[in-house]
């Protein structure tokens, strides 16, 4: 179970700038709904409206239907108060430079803020962002990868940075284990049970000394950290194949 904080998803808009395929929007939308993000913002869109994009988006219906298109990229960040550019590639002109991760930061600590909304752009399939969209950025985002092969999809680096936004801002809560651990004295008697029972198959030599082979067997069992239960099985094991007499 996921516990979101006091962080407001609904301050944070996805930009795509002169996307090309139809297609990539809907891919967005979707995985903006996985991440409970909503906002987005579409700056001259190639063949939008588009059935392509509406299954694409598969069942991410109302972030397309909600989906604001604009005639330029100052009128997508009207109202804005921190403008992030996502880009594949670091640049000759030196913004100011972040991974992912610490883009997500700066946007918690920007929509902290009441009314403070942040804008994450992104670029062309092809080109991604250009030097004069990007002066209009704040913060160059960027997301690594492998140097040697680099090509992430617009709608694929959205799902990256929907993800990471999300995983930042909520805490995840599972459910406790309600069962007990085997205790000292319950693991003592295991593995004297155990080690008569190597004994009585014959497993030690002296390749396999009992010393040896015991300590590893107990950090094996440690690091599994059994519990109560567990342990009554594994004795029931052992009663199989020679009855325990101490």
């Amino acid at each position: 179970m996921t516990k979101e904080t006091n962080y407001t998803f609904d301050s944070v808009r996805i930009v795509m700038v002169n996307t090309t395929e139809p297609g990539n929007i809907g891919a967005a939308a979707r995985a903006m709904k996985n991440m409970n993000l909503s906002r987005l913002y579409l700056v001259n869109p190639r063949g939008y409206p588009s059935a392509v994009a509406t299954a694409r988006a598969s069942g991410a219906d109302d972030v397309l239907s909600q989906a604001v298109v604009c005639n330029s990229l100052e009128e997508a960040l009207q109202g804005t108060h921190l403008v992030i550019g996502a880009s594949a590639r670091q640049r000759n002109i030196k913004w100011r430079q972040m991974d992912v991760v610490s883009a997500c930061a700066e946007i918690k600590q920007t929509t902290g803020i009441k009314g403070q909304e942040v804008a994450v752009v992104f670029g062309t399939e092809k080109f991604g962002l250009t030097n004069e969209e990007l002066d209009l950025c704040q913060i160059l985002m960027t997301i690594p990868g492998n140097p040697n092969y680099f090509s992430l999809n617009v709608a694929s680096a959205i799902q990256v940075f929907a993800y990471q936004n999300y995983v930042y801002n909520t805490t995840t809560e599972f459910e406790k284990s309600e069962n007990v651990l085997a205790s000292y004295q319950e693991l003592e008697g295991f593995y004297a049970h155990f080690s008569q029972v190597l004994e009585y198959i014959e497993y030690f030599e002296d390749k396999r000394p009992k010393a040896l082979l015991m300590r590893r067997l107990r950090r094996f069992f440690g690091r599994a950290e059994p519990e109560k239960e567990e342990v009554a099985i594994f004795r029931g094991i052992l009663r199989n194949i020679k009855p325990y007499l101490k």
